[in-house]
């Protein structure tokens, strides 16, 4: 069955409206406006969290609403309701219609329509009973307890969510999109004398749950966060001051998501409110240095078959070579600003407006192999896992704190570290990568976003790369 068959049962035959009257109030209520939709929604999710050797919490969820907005200019009406009935749906119309009051626009043309499907339809939730999604926290708990001695707490965590989306805009265009996402986090605090250590790992993506019911999947996870766990238990207080920074490959990209990535959406941009305002054609980060924002990868965490306003998502070039070259774009700044819009326009759900968000923001891997890297350095810090991380995006300034991190000394890798905070601005930092490796990689699937208020899943991913005079905040001696 295809996207907009599937979804038309949910929203129409289930609930009894009709489509054609829906595509009539669309039409109408968009009538005179630059642009708009109706968004349609039915989304199902669940979670378990099993903490201190039981199960913790359990809740399972099923919402469904509709959010229409019309677009004039920079302003937006928007509407929205739990109800999906026409009675609904027209009193909505009423009131979008009054952004348009005074205005005569031209309804900005469709997205493109795409026959690409970058994950399966199946629902996540129905492949598995309670029992065994239990017995599965039960178990991970239990191997993590049974290998090492010194864990003192272990909470296990599993989440999925099937969501379906339909998107009408005006003259009846119709574009649909079902998506299943799942997540496994696994987080262990290991204990020796009055010292306790936190270590976590987690994995997921669109795509059902079974993988990560394998006994060779889970363990991964259970074995990585338990490591990381003993390793902090051995750490030292990191060295402060001005000094190499050698970044791993995957989750540590979180940075580049958070002091680059955000800069570098639309509206930031068409507003002058981020760091690379006016930048395009310029040289903003080292030679080498080159970042795409990717929505196309085969059943990841961040990426859409099409986005929330019906755009078919796409691989984005950001910066090449060092030279900002695009922006991510949703339809309204895109046409404001006068370029194509790039699959980038999210929104958590049917209450919330969408706006240019990221999918998968990868940087392209070099030619440098991890080990030449290390190698290279005399004295440093090696971070390869990060924790929380704060970003201003007018100033592009960050501070992120290492979670997994080691000391570099004469080209090798020493003890680890703790409590290693990166603190600098986006702009300057993409100045100061000095090399790249060839090892890029994915993050396990576990990334969320926020802006506006809103969440949505997103991926990152990049290379092993080193970084000259970074400033890192710690307590210990430089």
């Amino acid at each position: 069955m295809s996207s907009l068959a599937e979804t038309d049962d949910l929203f129409f035959t289930q609930t009894g409206m009709d489509r054609g009257a829906v595509e009539r109030l669309v039409s109408d209520a968009l009538a005179g406006a630059d642009d708009g939709e109706l968004f349609l929604e039915y989304r199902q999710s669940e979670s378990m969290v099993w903490d201190d050797g039981k199960l913790k919490n359990a809740s399972f969820d099923t919402t469904q609403g509709f959010g229409l907005r019309a677009v004039s200019g920079e302003a937006t009406g928007y509407a929205h309701a739990v109800s999906l009935d026409e009675k609904a749906i027209r009193r909505a119309s009423e009131t979008v219609r009054a952004i348009k009051s005074g205005h005569s626009g031209a309804m900005a043309l469709p997205p493109q329509g795409t026959n690409r499907h970058l994950y399966d339809a199946t629902n996540p939730l129905r492949g598995k009973g309670f029992e065994d999604k239990v017995k599965l926290l039960h178990e991970i708990d239990a191997y993590i307890r049974a290998k090492e001695p010194r864990a003192h707490q272990v909470s296990v965590s599993l989440l999925g969510s099937w969501q379906a989306v339909q998107i009408i805009r005006a003259g009846g265009w119709r574009a649909a999109d079902i998506r299943p996402l799942v997540r496994l986090n696994v987080s262990v605090v290991t204990k020796q004398g009055d010292r306790m250590e936190a270590g976590g790992m987690g994995g997921g993506g669109r795509l059902e749950y079974d993988r990560w019911f394998e006994p060779a999947e889970w363990q991964k996870l259970a074995d990585e966060a338990l490591r990381k766990s003993l390793v902090n238990l051995e750490a030292v207080d990191a060295p402060a001051g001005e000094m190499t920074v050698v970044l791993g490959p995957g989750w540590p990209a979180v940075m580049l998501h958070e002091a680059i990535g955000h800069g570098l959406e639309g509206d930031f941009n068409r507003k002058k409110t981020s760091a690379f305002s006016e930048l395009l054609g310029q040289q903003i980060a080292a030679k080498g240095v080159t970042v795409v924002d990717d929505g196309t990868i085969d059943r990841r965490r961040g990426s859409l078959t099409i986005d929330d306003e019906g755009t078919p998502s796409q691989c984005t070039t950001l910066i090449e070579d060092g030279v900002l070259v695009g922006y991510m774009q949703d339809r309204l700044n895109a046409r404001l600003m006068g370029v194509n819009p790039t699959g980038n326009g999210r929104r958590e759900g049917f209450s919330c407006q969408p706006f240019p968000r990221m999918t998968n923001t990868i940087m392209r891997p070099g030619s440098m192999t991890k080990e030449e890297i290390i190698a290279s350095v005399k004295k440093g810090i090696y971070a390869v896992d990060f924790g929380g991380g704060q970003v201003d995006i007018t100033s592009g300034k960050f501070v992120f704190t290492a979670s997994e991190a080691y000391e570099i000394e004469n080209g090798k890798i020493g003890r680890p570290v703790k409590g290693a905070s990166l603190v600098g601005t986006g702009f300057e930092a993409l100045k100061r990568i000095s090399m790249i490796g060839n090892d890029t990689m994915m993050d396990g699937g576990v990334g969320t976003c926020g802006k506006n208020g809103q969440s949505v899943p997103v991926g990152v991913g990049q290379p092993t790369m080193r970084m000259e005079n970074m400033t890192v905040g710690g307590r210990g001696k430089p």
